[in-house]
């Protein structure tokens, strides 16, 4: 069974930095795309950046030169560095995979979320 596992979400100050992280674990046979959405109270869940298999990533305009994806294949993790911490980033994170599991075909999978909560 294919889990994915977040770790990092919390409360911040405006102008604060966290560092996001998630975890596939289980039986995978390939990891390719990898990403972070939100979602904030009464809004539409959002990407906010993903990142390739070969490192090539996008960002939300909204977040662009403040946070920073990236990945360890090796350990099938990615990070999500959020710096300069604004209100309007308050949501829950979830990651997102899409892989291979053995036994299955390829789909999408998500993790439970972390809260990530920005006073001003």
């Amino acid at each position: 069974q294919v889990q994915l596992v977040e770790s990092g979400g919390g409360l911040v100050q405006a102008g604060g930095s966290l560092r996001l992280s998630c975890a596939a674990s289980g039986s995978i046979l390939s990891l390719s795309t990898m990403g972070w959405y939100r979602q904030a109270p009464g809004k539409q869940r959002e990407l906010v950046a993903a990142i390739t298999g070969g490192g090539s990533a996008n960002y939300a305009d909204s977040v662009k030169g403040r946070f920073t994806i990236s990945r360890d294949n090796a350990k099938n993790t990615v990070y999500l560095q959020m710096k300069v911490l604004k209100p309007e980033d308050t949501a829950v994170y979830f990651c997102n995979a899409y892989l291979n599991p053995k036994g299955w075909g390829p789909r999408d999978y998500w993790g439970q979320g972390t809260q990530v909560t920005v006073s001003s």
